[in-house]
């Protein structure tokens, strides 16, 4: 199939809805933990299920399993089957549609010293929200990193019915559960990219017949307008202050990318030259961009230091490399890498030139990396159909997720939520 470089507008595939988790590829330090049966019923039922879930999903930790995992079984038991610690739990109806939620892990390897104890009251709407937060605490207890449980993705839907495209902005937590749609169209909507404080989400969208960028407000979908100029405006993306965006824009003739103060709507032009210049995205800090260019012969990753307008070329490594982005630690980029005819995601580190593979499926598209940095969302062909999956940065933890009815394109990872 033959690529360009435009907008950033890459085609993809499917998305999650109900978590059925597809491990491919494991790894060999796994944490290994139980989780004891929360005792109360269908609640306590529902929460196990999503923490269990999460923490499979992480690929960070293995699920020891004992007789049953019984809400009364002993921490004894737990380390004689192989688990260092142990989540336990409750759920108790206050009446009214309030549960009282106590939780704790166990260290089992220290004779049950408690890790962490605490308790909430929630309704029923937000026990799912609960268990995320459960999984996020258990999991940075556990690796010293900060969990991605309680973020959410974003994606475009894409259904076909009688000979007709229907196009949504869908928002869903990390697993696919609980869809929102924010907007719905019969013009193609493409590139949605969150706020970095995730309460507003920018988009590109084609409902007059010709590309505008706009933003849209999670909670509200009270959209604003941001660029409606003759000719491309495409790839928002956000500054880390939230006060500026990087978008891509022809106005001049051919694509560069254009700074856009959100408040003033005062604009900056970044790059110059008649070549392709696309797909923007900042760096943690702000200081830099990177962006893909075919102004050496094929596109490849460049870095725009914003200080000074200096850019340099940072990808040597293959015929194709595009839609690059930082880790959060900023010590590597993740990107979209064409090796022998396959397009697949990679990553290299800052400072070096070799990229490595972390996917070998012979599509793979549209890398969006957690907030932790250690695993990122893609989307691939799957027996001609198009899901969502995800990969660790070290590459050695792969799974592929179901989807629902319809493609989507384009997933986006948000930021930590409050």
């Amino acid at each position: 199939m033959k690529r360009t470089i435009a907008i950033g507008l890459l085609c993809i595939a499917n998305i999650v809805f109900a978590l059925d988790l597809k491990l491919t590829q494991g790894v060999n330090a796994a944490y290994p933990i139980g989780i004891n049966q929360f005792e109360g019923g269908q609640q306590a039922s529902e929460l196990n299920s999503i923490v269990k879930n999460d923490l499979k999903l992480s690929g960070q930790f293995k699920l020891v399993s004992t007789n049953g995992n019984q809400p009364n079984t002993s921490v004894k038991v737990w380390r004689g089957a192989g688990a260092d610690s142990v989540l336990m739990g409750s759920v108790s109806s206050m009446g009214s549609n309030q549960y009282d939620v106590s939780f704790q892990l166990l260290d089992t390897a220290a004779h049950g010293k408690v890790l962490f104890s605490k308790r909430f009251t929630v309704n029923d709407k937000q026990l799912r929200a609960l268990a995320h937060h459960i999984s996020d605490e258990v999991y940075e207890t556990l690796t010293g990193d900060k969990g991605i449980f309680s973020t959410r993705i974003a994606y475009i839907l894409v259904n076909h019915a009688n000979n007709q495209r229907k196009f949504s902005l869908e928002v869903a937590d990390f697993d696919g559960h609980k869809p929102q749609t924010l907007l719905l169209s019969s013009e193609p909507i493409m590139s949605p990219a969150w706020s970095p404080d995730g309460k507003q989400i920018a988009y590109v969208s084609f409902e007059k017949k010709r590309s505008q960028i706009y933003t849209v407000n999670v909670a509200t979908g009270k959209r604003r307008l941001i660029t409606s100029f003759t000719g491309i405006n495409g790839a928002p993306a956000w500054a880390p202050d939230g006060k500026h965006m990087a978008v891509v824009l022809s106005k001049g003739g051919s694509p560069n990318l254009y700074s856009v103060d959100i408040g003033t709507g005062k604009m900056k032009q970044l790059t110059f030259g008649k070549s392709i210049n696309t797909e923007p995205r900042y760096s943690p800090d702000g200081k830099t961009i990177l962006f893909t260019s075919g102004r050496g012969g094929s596109p490849q990753i460049y870095q725009l230091n914003l200080a000074n307008g200096q850019t340099k070329r940072v990808t040597y490594d293959g015929t194709y490399n595009a839609r690059a982005s930082y880790t959060p630690n900023k010590n590597s980029i993740v990107m979209l890498h064409r090796s022998d005819r396959k397009y697949n995601i990679g990553i290299q580190e800052l400072g070096s030139s070799r990229i490595d593979a972390l996917t070998s499926s012979a599509m793979d598209e549209s890398p969006s990396v957690s907030p932790n940095g250690r695993l990122v969302l893609y989307a691939t062909k799957i027996r001609n159909k198009g899901v969502l999956a995800v990969v660790s940065t070290d590459g050695r933890i792969r799974m592929r997720l179901p989807s629902r009815e319809g493609d989507v394109q384009e997933p986006a990872w948000s930021p930590y939520l409050g």
